[in-house]
């Protein structure tokens, strides 16, 4: 019990060094693509041809921000079996406009809008960082250099307006992107500099401000993540959603022992604003890379749809646990809770990707791998989220089921869930790949 119970915290300690260094769809890629690439994975890109090998693995992104990673069996079988574990790596939070500076009252300030659907309340108050990419000036018009940048630091803050100024916010509050939530960035006396932040960004990627053409710039709450409990057995930490699936899906992919078939895992950004974009998981982007993948042993894309149709697609994202002071939210019957181990997402609308064999197939990986599993299920008189299983598998025709940890806070700066629970969707995913 004693190296079981040092295996769950050190999962957790590695996930909270995961996320302190995914600050932005562009950093969580890095360093899942720098992972694989230490643990032997070949990098490939989708502009060149591949040269694929039985038994090979392989890491390949698409712009910068989305990310798969696949091992080939030792041989092609008849029958393929193909197994795919997804996730997104984006999660709610303010992105930076275009021009943004604006300086008021002695003070800096940002425009920046909602990414995502966030509970803006959480952001007030907090110590945050900006993180992202950035794109420059370059000879060749079609190729713009661009380089990642991620703050690391506390550099902006959204204040709450007083108490004494507003007797009614603890009543309820209506909070303004536009007027409520524009983050101070530095004390400004009686200068105008119209280019402050585009001075600031330049300097801190070594760079003039007259070659950035353009960026894709993220707030981030920059606190870290940290045990809670008299016993440690919950964690605080931002963007819980999503990258505790990505690590997931990473950890599985690296640990999987299978020697015939196909494993891959897809990473997609801009699930959070509805997964329609060329990076997203309605896009063709893993259709066409099983095309390539079958194409580089001359197999047929008519043998890759039969095999589809025999494989396994794990959607993870994380779920929502029973709110200890408002279960009347939940369902009266599933009822998810914090350290009950996976999570198996249901909804009739199919905004959770699922049928009865799918969840037998869940209720049974789980079972050899002897992790503890519970379900949720929408209260009826609730319209619920949804995530990217149904919509990924509208376009490759496999098997699919919704799963993830049951978290409190979804979607809040902050988020919470059983320390545990990392360590056991792990295990899952390492089942599903062997």
């Amino acid at each position: 019990m004693m190296e079981q119970y040092r295996e769950v915290r050190q999962c957790a300690l590695d996930l909270m060094e995961q996320i302190r260094k995914s600050t932005s769809p562009f950093t969580a890629i890095e360093y899942v693509r720098d992972e694989l690439k230490e643990n032997g994975f070949e990098e490939l890109a989708l502009h060149e041809e591949w040269k694929l090998q039985y038994g090979g693995k392989y890491v390949v992104t698409a712009f910068d921000r989305t990310l798969f990673g696949f091992t080939i069996g030792e041989k092609m079988t008849e029958r393929q079996n193909i197994r795919i574990v997804s996730s997104h790596n984006d999660f709610p939070c303010f992105k930076i406009k275009m021009s943004p500076e604006i300086t008021a009252f002695g003070c800096r300030k940002l425009n920046v809008e909602p990414y995502g659907g966030m509970i803006r309340s959480t952001w007030m108050d907090r110590p945050l960082s900006i993180s992202g990419k950035v794109a420059l000036l370059s000879e060749d018009p079609f190729h713009p250099e661009t380089v990642t940048v991620d703050f690391g630091r506390p550099v902006v803050t959204i204040p709450s307006l007083a108490i004494h100024m507003n007797r009614s916010v603890n009543e309820g509050q209506t909070l303004d992107p536009q007027k409520d939530m524009l983050p101070l960035a530095d004390l400004a006396g009686e200068e105008v500099d119209p280019q402050f932040f585009i001075k600031a960004l330049a300097h801190e990627i070594g760079r003039e401000p007259e070659e950035i053409l353009d960026y894709e710039l993220f707030l981030y709450q920059c606190e870290e993540g940290c045990f809670v409990g008299f016993e440690e057995t919950m964690i605080s930490c931002p963007r819980l959603d999503n990258i505790t699936s990505v690590r997931a899906c990473v950890q599985g992919l690296i640990r999987g022992r299978r020697s015939e078939g196909i494993n891959l895992i897809a990473l997609f950004d801009n699930e959070e604003v509805g997964s329609n974009t060329k990076q997203g998981a309605a896009s063709n982007l893993m259709p066409f890379l099983l095309e390539r993948i079958y194409a580089a042993f001359g197999f047929s894309r008519t043998k890759m749809l039969a095999d589809l149709a025999d494989g396994f697609f794990l959607s993870l994202d994380v779920a929502h646990a029973v709110h200890p002071n408002c279960p009347e939210k939940a369902d009266i019957i599933n009822r998810p809770v914090m350290g009950g181990g996976v999570t198996l997402k249901i909804a009739a609308s199919q905004s959770y990707a699922n049928d009865c064999e799918a969840v037998a197939i869940l209720h049974g990986l789980c079972e050899k791998a002897k992790v503890p599993y519970q379900r949720f299920l929408n209260h009826s008189s609730q319209r619920g989220g949804s995530t990217l299983g149904s919509i990924a598998s509208a376009g490759i025709t496999m098997r699919t089921m919704d799963a993830g940890i049951a978290i409190l806070g979804m979607h809040s700066a902050r988020e919470l869930m059983g320390a545990a629970d990392q360590w056991v969707m792990e295990g899952l995913v390492e089942e599903l790949f062997s």
